[in-house]
């Protein structure tokens, strides 16, 4: 666990993965309001006894499924995705050969290379949507999120948007 957090807290993983953002936070990768809906997130677990559903798991097989069959995957990061589990992101993105490119709702220049800089530190070679290159717009998206790269999410037949994340057995 992290910093003091005893394994047998009844609340270690949460407590956990608070402070992995927290710490996000602190290298310019998560905003404030990602921490907001992560304790949104996590109210709504709380409601389903912590336990990934089998219509999660049926989601988390067929996303999978999609992945490997794509002909031009592509897994969408945003800061609390890479602030929790940024080299298992990287790790898919070599099994499944996606592309990764970072899209952020609360968009910002200085965040999306903290983002790209946490990224590579954990093995990606190549980074999309950093920047100019995110110069192509999905007009049925409202917020930032529909400026994307022309050659990441804008041509590709298949995007993995995470929601919540999964480190080994313990979700987060």
């Amino acid at each position: 666990m992290h910093r003091s957090i005893g394994i047998r807290h009844p609340r270690a993983v949460s407590l956990y993965t608070r402070e992995l953002l927290v710490d996000g936070y602190k290298k310019g990768i998560v905003v404030t309001e990602g921490l907001i809906a992560h304790g949104r997130g996590e109210a709504f677990d709380y409601l389903l006894g912590e336990q990934t559903t089998e219509f999660a798991q049926d989601a988390i097989r067929t996303a999978s499924a999609a992945l490997l069959l794509a002909n031009y995957p592509v897994i969408s990061v945003n800061g609390n995705s890479v602030a929790l589990c940024a080299r298992q992101i990287v790790e898919l993105s070599k099994i499944t050969d996606a592309v990764v490119e970072v899209n952020l709702f609360h968009r910002s220049k200085e965040r999306e290379i903290a983002i790209e800089k946490e990224l590579r530190k954990k093995g990606a070679n190549l980074v999309y949507g950093v920047g100019s290159a995110a110069s192509s717009t999905i007009s049925e998206l409202q917020s930032d999120r529909r400026r994307v790269d022309p050659q990441g999410i804008y041509k590709a037949d298949t995007v993995l948007v995470p929601r919540k994340m999964v480190i080994g057995r313990k979700r987060l």
